[in-house]
């Protein structure tokens, strides 16, 4: 699904990511872990293309961003679903606009998306607040609509960059366990975090990175 091979990425000449490598396989849900700054959200960035690395090679599913043009970038991010730590929900429209938007870039039809926007927000308990606006909800209740969006297109891909970063331990947890429920059935995802608890018991990979090195990896 995701091969990172020798990637490195400069900023003014310093070094933010050093000859990165690691591979994630198709259904699996991995886990990317360090303190600030130490290189996750770039990783994610190269991912979906808002930059691309200075050396080494990158492969998800048959595209390889090396050689991808500009034309077809619109193809692979149409497989991914991204989880952004500041949420990005756009605050004038409503959870269910919100939620709709990427099936409308898609140009799927009006009844359709009805149907599974509704059916969506069902899964993530907010199908009551579906006329509401973003700046209503609670921190758990946006991050909520932000992973509905994330997941309504059923991306083969899903990037979530510290989901649970500024929500209380209860609501984190809950978070958690939907994203375990869409990689259970068959969504890989590759999740950032700087806190260790987030995969404490998961028995899934963590890939440690720190100064832009890739330390190793564990089994959290």
């Amino acid at each position: 699904m995701i091969i990172f091979k020798g990637v490195s990425k400069y900023y003014d000449n310093l070094p933010i990511l050093n000859d990165i490598t690691f591979t994630v396989q198709k259904g699996e849900m991995v886990f990317v872990t360090g303190p600030t700054g130490a290189g996750k959200t770039t990783i994610f960035k190269l991912l979906y293309m808002a930059e691309r690395p200075d050396e080494g090679e990158i492969v998800i599913k048959e595209f390889n961003l090396a050689y991808l043009r500009k034309s077809r970038m619109p193809l692979l991010r149409r497989d991914i679903g991204i989880i952004f730590q500041d949420f990005r929900l756009i605050t004038n429209l409503t959870v269910f606009d919100n939620v709709a938007l990427s099936l409308r870039i898609r140009g799927v039809s009006e009844r359709e998306i009805k149907s599974l926007t509704l059916e969506m927000l069902k899964k993530v308990y907010l199908r009551h607040k579906s006329d509401k606006y973003p700046r209503s909800l609670s921190g758990g209740e946006q991050q909520r609509v932000v992973i509905a969006r994330a997941i309504v297109s059923e991306p083969s891909l899903l990037l979530a960059d510290e989901p649970t970063g500024s929500l209380d331990s209860n609501t984190a947890v809950g978070i958690m366990r939907l994203l375990r429920d869409i990689n259970i059935r068959g969504t890989t995802i590759l999740i950032a975090t700087h806190n260790r608890e987030v995969f404490r018991h998961t028995g899934k990979r963590v890939l440690k990175v720190n100064n832009g090195v890739l330390l190793g990896e564990e089994v959290g």
